[in-house]
């Protein structure tokens, strides 16, 4: 059974940092990518940034510049890097994992931001 953990959230003050991880458990065949998604109250599932199997990332144009998504292929793991925090970016973070033929799901962790 396949098994995403996220940990790192918490309560930050606006322009501060906070490192997200995700710990996947269980067989996972060709990982198509990993990625981090976001949700705020209200608002619909949105994607944050992701990186594909080879290291390629894309991001949300609202945190160019600002998070950075890694990998561990060996430990299947990711990360989020989030510098410079804003207001607008509190929300659950989920951690998501694409094998090709599904996508994998985190349980969420909350981040907020104040001002």
């Amino acid at each position: 059974q396949v098994r995403l953990v996220e940990s790192g959230g918490g309560l930050v003050q606006s322009g501060g940092s906070l490192r997200l991880s995700c710990v996947t458990s269980g067989t996972i065949f060709s990982i198509n990518f990993m990625g981090w998604y976001r949700q705020a109250p209200g608002k619909q599932r949105e994607l944050v940034a992701s990186i594909t199997s080879g290291g390629r990332t894309n991001y949300a144009d609202s945190v160019k510049g600002r998070f950075t998504i890694s990998r561990d292929n060996a430990k299947i793991t990711a990360y989020l890097q989030m510098n410079s925090l804003k207001p607008e970016d509190t929300a659950v973070y989920y951690c998501a994992v694409n094998d090709v033929t599904r996508m994998y799901w985190g349980q969420g962790i909350q981040v907020t931001v104040s001002s």
